[in-house]
Parts: C-alpha cells; sequence; structure tokens
C-alpha cells in the first residue's frame, strides 16, 4: 500500500544517496496523484551552492514535470524538518501538504518560522522519524 511510510522510506533511499556523497543525509520525494514525480537529495557539496537543499531540488524537479511553478496537489516527503529557507519555498510552490521523518531542533522552520508554509499546507510530522534521525547521527559522527 502507498502510505506515508511508503513514501517516506523512498525519500530514506535519496538520503543514503546523500549520505554516500559525503552530503547531510536529507532525502526528498515529491508525489502527486499516489506517484512519486520527483527525486532528490542534498546536493550542496557536490554543487557548491548552499541553497541545493532537497527540498529545493525537489520543488525544481516537479514542477519541471508538471510544467508549472505550483505544486498545489502535491505532497513532498523529506526525512528532516525543512529550514526556513526551504519552507519558504514550499510555500511559494503551494504544495498541499509536507511531510518530515525527524524534526531539526537547531534549524527546522517549525521554531523559527512557523508560518512560512502556505495557509493552505498540511504538515505531517514524525513519519519514520527515528530512522530519518538515525543517518543524520550517523553522518555527523562519521565526519567528527
Amino acid at each position: 500500500m502507498l502510505d506515508d511510510t511508503y513514501f517516506m522510506r523512498q525519500a530514506l533511499i535519496e538520503a543514503q544517496r546523500a549520505y554516500d556523497k559525503n552530503e547531510v543525509p536529507v532525502g526528498a520525494v515529491v508525489v502527486a496523484n499516489h506517484r512519486i514525480i520527483a527525486r532528490a537529495h542534498n546536493l550542496v557539496e557536490t554543487l557548491n551552492d548552499v541553497t541545493a537543499h532537497a527540498e529545493m531540488q525537489a520543488i525544481t524537479a516537479a514542477a519541471n514535470v508538471l510544467g508549472g511553478k505550483y505544486l498545489t496537489d502535491c505532497t513532498l516527503f523529506v526525512t528532516v524538518e525543512p529550514c526556513p529557507m526551504c519552507a519558504g519555498a514550499l510555500g511559494w510552490a503551494q504544495l498541499s501538504r509536507v511531510v518530515y521523518g525527524a524534526s531539526d531542533e537547531k534549524r527546522g522552520f517549525s521554531k523559527s518560522a512557523p508560518s512560512v508554509l502556505h495557509p493552505k499546507t498540511t504538515v505531517t510530522s514524525g513519519v519514520l522519524a527515528e530512522e530519518c534521525a538515525k543517518l543524520m547521527k550517523a553522518f555527523f559522527e562519521k565526519i567528527r
């Protein structure tokens, strides 16, 4: 069954791809009509671009697939709570739903910019949170 857990596992596959490239392991997928239309992971180091977060890459890819800038009937699944920059972009893209795994106490949008998403966007947090957090912890232990 294609549920939140299934799609978050797909985002975790993307996060593992980032991990394997020595990128901060955040992965994302965009879903429309129960189908993945975009997959992405962090490419900040690869592209030498501080804005190349998984969510930003996924928004661009999904917009290209749909042929427009608004993702009103789409859901973004991302392994870690979006930062304020990404949440702002998600707000401008007007996603109907954002689902994230692990919370980000330091840089997540919910504490510093809770109203930045579009007013109609619903948020679900904590989907496979432990698995998502485990990959992040492993990455930061590896680089320290």
